[in-house]
């Protein structure tokens, strides 16, 4: 006889898979870089100690430990001046002003990156399967890509804001 929590866990697996098998080109299709793979070499290497002298240790949990950190709590969510996102590791331009949002999800968010300026790669970690964001560069992580943005992309680039910076300007 099935129980509440079969139909559950079995609900949840199959929102899972379909998820997975939507239509994850849109990425691609943005600007996104193709997936990474298992062998990633990125121009921008450093050693965890070198990192860490680097980039100070909120930026090091995100950038090189996957981390994330909590909602609301970056400036760059309340950014709205012209200008451009770019990576807090390596400072390469990620995001232009002129495609952030407010998502209402407490971090900076956009429906397109700079060409040619971020990859993406499959994360299963905390049980669901997500596409991770990261910097084309030195592979640092800066967040998840989710398929429930505005248009014309229909994406959310939801973004760590300690794994950036910003330069006011043109955008």
């Amino acid at each position: 006889m099935p129980t509440r929590r079969r139909f559950l866990l079995t609900g949840a697996a199959a929102a899972t898979a379909a998820f997975a098998l939507s239509g994850r080109l849109r990425a691609r299709a943005a600007g996104a870089a193709p997936q990474a793979s298992s062998q990633e070499h990125f121009e921008i290497v450093h050693s965890d100690d070198e990192w860490r002298r680097l980039l100070d240790p909120a930026q090091f949990e995100v950038l090189r430990r996957e981390g994330t950190e909590r909602p609301y709590t970056s400036p760059l969510n309340d950014e709205h001046r012209a200008g451009t996102f770019s990576c807090a590791g390596c400072k390469l331009a990620l995001f232009s002003s002129s495609t952030k949002f407010d998502s209402h999800t407490g971090w900076p968010s956009f429906w397109a990156p700079l060409e040619h300026a971020v990859a993406t790669r499959e994360d299963g970690s905390f049980g669901m399967l997500r596409t991770e964001v990261h910097c084309r560069r030195c592979g640092g992580h800066l967040g998840h890509v989710f398929e429930d943005g505005p248009k014309p992309t229909g994406l959310r680039y939801c973004m760590n804001g300690v794994a950036m910076n910003f330069t006011p300007g043109a955008a």
